[in-house]
């Protein structure tokens, strides 16, 4: 079914119009339970309010959430990654092979420890990373892949794994979109070698700010812990047990801790991850119903034999059939009160890594083609039904109004 033709351009928000929703609905949030809030306090009134036991609950409750044997916290999604890249000795003459359509953290790790990020396109449908593309820019330089589990989705790990097995190379997960989603009945957090979580607000916990890496590989898992504090081999904590004040600077590290009260949240909002990731894929169902009759958008593909973790819901406008361009519809949708975003500009087309690595326009055409194509609908949780139809209404305002041929 079409979208309907009485919507004219004068309706729109933007042009003066009435908004379908007067306070902005955002594209993702945060919720804190009272009991959240009452796990914090109690850590705030307790001795340890950093290297204390809850950093270690919580990386136990993670570990054996997502099926790996360890879990290092540290303090961001982006502290994540670069501990897993620094645990594998990437340093300066190494090559990682990362996915163009991502956030520029998932490049900026590898550059981080003086390696060089080799962009990979992505697949049309889906959005995550290529494997033939990613197999095509390999060369004997190449010591890892991360793989971005874009929006939530699970990449083809089978794949990912046959081309880094064959080469004996080390195979990352940025999994900061996809906490909670699984290949089959195996979840993303021991799918590949070293898995990053991310703990932003606005993902599917959250510690405030924070992060996470999972690994079956003690030995890796203990590198990570000192590189999250400055190198050193025993931190506070070991300290005071063993009773001595020594410690030893085995590596260069950083300050890269999570506190005891950020563990407390985030172990506290961990038990609830399995009704948000619930809520989460109902209402992208609510949308798919929804876009399947709409002109001028489709969402995004889903593989077989996957769960969703639906951080991002992302859809794809037909700009063939539309007389607008992304970013007019961009501002339309936010006019209207909805809240979109765009996920992500490809990270080679930065003019950071334009000048300090010479990439360039047509490196990655799928990404580039797509990203001006693409927009972030709002999904979280907390949000109500009638927020979603907002959603749904307003993308039916907007796209009636700039349909080009809407009897088609």
């Amino acid at each position: 079914m079409s979208v309907c033709s009485t919507n004219k351009k004068s309706d729109l928000a933007l042009h003066g119009g009435q908004p379908v929703r007067r306070a902005n609905l955002p594209y993702g949030r945060h919720w804190i339970s009272p009991a959240d809030i009452a796990a914090v306090t109690k850590v705030l009134e307790s001795d340890w309010l950093t290297t204390g036991p809850k950093v270690r609950e919580f990386e136990r409750a993670l570990a054996d959430f997502v099926g790996a044997r360890e879990a290092v916290a540290v303090s961001s999604g982006t502290a994540a990654l670069h501990a897993a890249v620094d645990a594998l000795r990437i340093g300066p003459g190494d090559e990682v092979v990362v996915p163009a359509m991502t956030f520029a953290a998932t490049a900026n790790c590898v550059v981080y420890c003086g390696g060089t990020p080799v962009f990979a396109d992505v697949c049309p449908r889906t959005l995550l990373i290529n494997p033939a593309d990613a197999e095509a820019k390999m060369t004997a330089r190449t010591k890892a892949v991360i793989a971005v589990d874009y929006a939530g989705q699970p990449c083809d790990y089978g794949q990912l794994k046959e081309l880094t097995g064959s080469r004996q190379i080390a195979l990352i997960a940025d999994g900061c979109h996809a906490l909670g989603a699984a290949v089959g009945e195996t979840p993303v957090g021991s799918l590949a070698d070293l898995t990053a979580f991310s703990l932003h607000p606005v993902k599917h916990i959250t510690s405030g700010e924070g992060g996470a890496v999972t690994t079956n590989d003690q030995a890796l898992a203990e590198r990570m812990r000192r590189f999250r504090n400055h190198g050193i081999n025993l931190d506070a904590r070991n300290r005071e047990t063993k009773g001595t004040w020594i410690y030893e600077i085995t590596d260069l590290g950083y300050n890269y801790r999570l506190t005891d009260f950020q563990c407390a949240l985030a172990a506290s909002q961990l038990q609830h991850l399995p009704e948000w990731i619930a809520r989460r894929r109902q209402i992208a169902r609510r949308y798919d119903t929804a876009f399947a009759e709409l002109a001028g958008v489709r969402p995004l593909a889903t593989r077989a034999g996957i769960t969703h973790a639906f951080h991002l819901y992302v859809v794809e406008l037909d700009l063939e059939r539309l007389d607008a361009t992304r970013t007019e519809m961009f501002h339309a949708l936010r006019a209207e009160g909805i809240g979109v975003n765009v996920h992500y500009v490809p990270v080679h087309l930065h003019p950071f890594y334009q000048q300090r690595f010479g990439t360039r326009p047509g490196l990655c055409p799928t990404a580039e083609r797509l990203y001006e194509r693409i927009l972030s609908l709002p999904i979280f949780p907390l949000m109500q039904d009638s927020d979603v139809e907002d959603v749904v209404t307003a993308m039916q305002k907007v796209l009636g109004a700039f349909l080009r041929d809407p009897s088609a």
